[in-house]
């Protein structure tokens, strides 16, 4: 059983570990911190708790650091979280607010997380199975090529380049494309995404050869569209924040960067991660089950997306992390983004 005082004490080299990564002594928290106590004291406190398996010599000197027991316990138990500033919070706001369309602001997203905790961030971009076609746009590019430019009702924008051979492009003049797009618009705007192929088969029926051979490649990159959005994501930024951490890889980071970028499994990882009652779930150390993550901490949020569903947000990096400002930091983002989502 840790006493009052053994916690107080463990939060304290948790605290001091995080900032320098040196090793904590006990004068050392003597010297910083008012426990009124002797050395000889903080000493027999620091011994309990590295009996408890709280913390470990690294070697021989006499200072310790947390295990990822102590992280746990930590987190768990002792933790404060600090408010963001007035002006982290306007930030937030505004770069998100700057957004052109729902993947804009994901990538907006990341972005700003990466830079408030200095870690990798992640946000996982879920499916969305009811969402509809609010307008798809036909732009040419060139003789032979054309851009097809499907919009939902969430603010989802996706392009894909269609090569059109060139006598079906001969064919179709300008007048010919206004008319195809308003005929495709005039089949599918107001149909979930999942009725596009089912809509332009019947349409094809109605149109004359060179608009439909044009159609036929609209409708396979529409489909191919689809299928992306029927498998969630993770988007990320960050990464070279792991470089910069490097001293607390003693191995290398090298397998940290090949976990993540398994996308499949980190996926599962990320959406299996219960939410407390703070909002947030933090795997810590051999916690996680995903090889290359030993020596890592994820530290996941929820937001809810435009259709409703509650997906994920968080960051990856060292257990020597600083996890009070980070759950901080992970909180005020994905309220941002519940609300931003929520207004569109």
């Amino acid at each position: 059983m840790v006493s009052e005082r053994g916690l107080d004490v463990l939060r304290a080299i948790v605290q001091d570990y995080v900032a320098s990564r040196e090793p904590v002594g006990s004068k050392t928290i003597v010297d910083r911190y008012s426990f009124g106590v002797s050395a000889a004291t903080i000493r027999n406190d620091m011994a309990a708790l590295e009996e408890d398996g709280l913390i470990a010599a690294p070697h021989t000197s006499s200072g310790r650091v947390p295990t990822d027991k102590g992280y746990r316990m930590f987190v768990d138990h002792l933790a404060e979280i600090r408010a963001l500033s007035t002006a982290q919070r306007l930030a937030i706001r505004t770069f998100l607010e700057e957004g052109a369309d729902l993947d804009d602001v994901l990538a907006r997203t990341v972005r700003m997380l990466s830079q408030l905790t200095n870690q990798v961030a992640l946000v996982q971009v879920p499916v969305v199975p009811r969402s509809y076609v609010r307008h798809v746009e036909l732009v040419s590019l060139s003789a032979t090529r054309l851009l097809v430019v499907l919009i939902t009702d969430a603010g989802r924008v996706d392009q894909r380049v269609v090569e059109l051979p060139p006598g079906d492009a001969e064919r179709l003049d300008d007048a010919g494309q206004a008319e195809l797009r308003a005929r495709i618009n005039g089949a599918l705007v107001g149909r979930l995404i999942s009725e596009v192929d089912t809509a332009l088969a019947a349409l094809a029926d109605e149109l004359a050869p060179a608009a439909r051979a044009v159609l036929e490649r609209v409708a396979a990159a529409l489909a191919a569209t689809v299928d992306d959005r029927r498998q969630d994501r993770l988007l990320l930024a960050g990464t070279a924040n792991l470089a910069r951490t490097e001293r607390d890889f003693p191995g290398s980071i090298l397998p940290v960067l090949e976990a993540i970028e398994e996308q499949v499994v980190m996926l599962r990882l990320f959406r299996e991660m219960e939410l407390d009652e703070r909002g947030v779930s933090i795997s810590i150390g051999r916690e996680n089950p995903l090889v290359g993550l030993a020596e890592t901490s994820i530290l996941a949020g929820g937001y809810r997306s435009s259709a409703g569903e509650v997906a994920r947000i968080g960051v990856l990096g060292p257990t020597r992390m600083d996890y009070s400002q980070n759950i901080a930091a992970v909180r005020a983002v994905a309220r941002y983004l519940s609300k931003l989502l929520g207004e569109e």
